[in-house]
């Protein structure tokens, strides 16, 4: 199962990951980014009274790959 990581620059211009628990695995980047500007115009997330999602930076798919053994 791939899951998207969506990585922004908070209020302090440090990194912060956010990975959706479900996301549609076809998306485009025009989506992506679309989505990414909402979330930082939206500002709804917050910790230790800093704004995290400030500042889109990039956006990837990861996948895990799981081998049976027995």
């Amino acid at each position: 199962m791939k899951k998207l990581n969506l990585t922004f620059l908070n209020e302090d211009n440090k990194k912060a990951t956010l990975v959706p628990k479900v996301a549609r695995q076809d998306l485009t980047k025009d989506e992506v980014k679309e989505a990414m500007d909402i979330i930082a115009t939206l500002a709804l997330f917050e910790s230790n009274g800093k704004k995290l999602y400030v500042t889109p930076r990039s956006a990837h798919y990861s996948e895990t790959i799981i081998t049976e053994l027995f």
